[in-house]
């Protein structure tokens, strides 16, 4: 069994280390075509349409999504579904990114003909610089020489790695000429993890009457009321043009207890607290909390007003760590 193992770890660092050297080609073969590549995308006023057939397809999927979710629309069109209907899924203002490894899939005749006669921008990715889709692309990213995997040279691995890989530096690079941020990529996945991650305070944050608020010259009574009430252990203390000017927490109460009936809140506040900014990542208000060892924190905008309060329990519920 240990023999069987030894050849099964040979085989996979075997694969691993062709692709990786194929990869390594890739990156140094990316030339001026690349650039045109990215630029034609950059200036499509409509979508981008992601193709290929059998092992293609599955990548053209995953690189339409990746585009779609990074701020480049785009999505997949089955180019045997096109030839039955789907070519009125292109439209003119489209550019269209098409990948076969030998160039000379059959199915894709239909689209790279419409492509054509509606002048519809044509990206082609094969690794035959003579093939029918480079010639006939617009701009043609060529796939360099590179074995295999698999051995017997028959079954896409090395050639599907690359165009993955091609797909995701296009992806990369609009991202980075559009200075497509953390904030930008949350909004297209507000779902599990990685949206929670990505949740802004002002995603979670509580505002409007259930925020915990005083004036300066409020009774510590009335404030008694309000910290019970809204349920935060804090009240912010706004000044006369309505900007937060301290918090009272619960240590506050306990250092101020003797005539604390009888202050203002003023009187018993603790001023210039610590504050974030709603459009502040909600993993960087937990990070402040656990930090200063509070449970709440006021968001204040650029201006200065208060825009409303985060709970360290409301990012725990909806996973932010």
């Amino acid at each position: 069994m240990s023999h069987e193992r030894d050849k099964f770890l040979e085989a996979g660092r075997r694969v691993i280390a062709i692709e990786a050297a194929a990869l390594t080609g890739l990156a140094h073969a990316l030339d001026d075509s690349f650039a045109e590549a990215v630029a034609l995308l950059l200036d499509a006023g409509g979508r981008v349409i992601v193709s290929g057939m059998g092992k293609s397809g599955h990548i053209a999927r995953k690189i339409a999504a990746t585009l779609a979710s990074t701020g480049t629309p785009a999505h997949f069109v089955h180019p045997a579904e096109a030839s039955h209907g789907d070519l009125g899924m292109l439209a003119r203002g489209d550019v269209v990114m098409m990948l076969s490894n030998s160039g000379e899939t059959p199915e894709l005749a239909d689209m790279i003909a419409h492509t054509r006669r509606f002048g519809i921008p044509l990206i082609g990715v094969a690794s035959k610089p003579g093939s029918t889709l480079l010639r006939q692309a617009d701009v043609a990213l060529v796939l360099p020489p590179a074995e295999e995997a698999c051995g017997t040279g028959v079954v896409p691995t090395t050639s599907t790695t690359m165009t993955l890989a091609l797909g995701d530096a296009l992806a990369v690079a609009l991202m980075e000429h559009r200075d497509f941020s953390p904030q930008d990529f949350r909004q297209f996945h507000p779902g599990g993890k990685l949206g929670a991650q990505l949740s802004k305070v002002a995603d979670l944050m509580h505002v409007g009457d259930e925020l915990p608020l005083a004036r300066l010259g409020d009774p510590m009574t009335d404030v008694l009321v309000t910290m019970s009430q809204k349920g935060f252990g804090v009240v912010g203390v706004l000044d006369e043009d309505g900007r937060l000017s301290g918090i009272i927490t619960d240590g506050d109460l306990r250092r101020k207890m003797s005539g604390l009936l009888e202050r203002s809140a003023g009187d018993v506040m603790t001023a210039g607290p610590k504050t974030i900014a709603p459009e502040a990542l909600a993993q960087e208000a937990v990070a402040v909390m656990e930090a200063r060892k509070i449970t709440c924190l006021f968001a204040v905008d650029s201006g200065g007003g208060l825009a409303g309060i985060i709970n360290i329990h409301d990012c725990l519920r909806a996973g932010v760590v």
